[in-house]
């Protein structure tokens, strides 16, 4: 008797699924192709129109997570959201005010380097948080599986995520500071001439020589010979997301900047903060079309 009503039930069942592989077929490929139009319509875009491109994806950095906090409930992520803002909105003030002020360059670069530096070594610390939990070390202390691993992951993401803000924010300040400062125009000559103890990123004089050693910063020589202050050009490189002389132009050797071996690990998280760009920004609007070809479709 059991027996014949187990057979049933898996026959109703049976019944009821029937035809859903070649719907789950259909679903893939439905998510295959959008991903492929979807990569081919924002690369096309970002190298066509650079500008627009990068401002609507800051924008969708900004208030994507923003939405999914407020849902979720996520107060301390909102919080540290809103003093973010709060910092990063009166640097950008301040960067795109003309005139501009002698000490706004110095102040908006060593923000988004600190900033920088502070995703850096949260993500690190996350990063190996969660390896600490994966090899079980957190029996040694009596720290529950759940627990590191919630901070680990917290950490990881707090600090990529705010290094792909700071970023994008840097950029946008670079341009604006850089372009009215006049040693440096993205589409052709400067409005200025560069002397030799003047600083092109921030417009300040150099004031230690590229031999000696500074008390608080050293003086960068790039390739083509024009000399910068070191944060200046770290910022304006690194942070900024530059790979040429602010003045002439001239490619730059991101490694060649990098003094000690660890330091070339930034070029790496340069590139993955990129990629996160893409993933926090685009990934949720693609899954939404997603998900509306099929409800037009009637694949549910």
């Amino acid at each position: 008797m059991v027996p014949s009503v187990c057979r049933t039930q898996h026959e109703r069942l049976h019944l009821k699924h029937r035809g859903h592989e070649a719907m789950h077929a259909e679903m893939v490929l439905i998510l295959i192709a959008t991903l492929v139009v979807a990569q081919i319509v924002l690369v096309q875009w970002k190298q066509r129109h650079h500008r627009s491109y990068n401002m609507v994806t800051l924008i969708q950095m900004w208030v994507v997570p923003l939405y999914f906090t407020i849902k979720l409930y996520w107060w301390r992520f909102l919080s540290m959201w809103g003093m973010f803002s709060v910092i990063t909105s009166y640097v950008i003030f301040r960067a795109t005010r003309k005139p501009l002020s002698c000490r706004t360059p110095r102040m908006v670069y060593k923000w988004f380097l600190l900033i920088y530096w502070l995703s850096y070594g949260v993500g690190v610390l996350g990063y190996l948080a969660i390896m600490f939990t994966m090899f079980g070390f957190n029996g040694f202390f009596r720290i529950k599986a759940e627990d590191s691993m919630d901070v680990g992951v917290i950490m990881l993401f707090y600090g990529l995520y705010y290094g792909v803000m700071g970023r994008d924010f840097a950029e946008i300040c670079t341009d604006y500071m850089a372009s009215t400062i006049g040693y440096y125009n993205k589409g052709g000559m400067p409005s200025r001439s560069l002397t030799g103890d003047i600083c092109a990123v921030c417009g300040q004089r150099i004031l230690v020589e590229v031999e000696e050693e500074g008390l608080i910063e050293d003086t960068y020589q790039l390739s083509c010979g024009h000399i910068f202050h070191e944060f200046c050009i770290r910022g304006w490189c690194i942070v900024g997301k530059k790979q040429t002389c602010p003045y002439c132009n001239e490619k730059v050797d991101l490694k060649r900047m990098m003094n000690n071996p660890w330091e070339k690990t930034h070029i790496l998280y340069g590139q993955l903060l990129d990629w996160l760009r893409y993933l926090v920004a685009w990934q949720p609007i693609v899954i939404g079309i997603v998900h509306g070809i099929n409800f037009s479709l009637g694949l549910e």
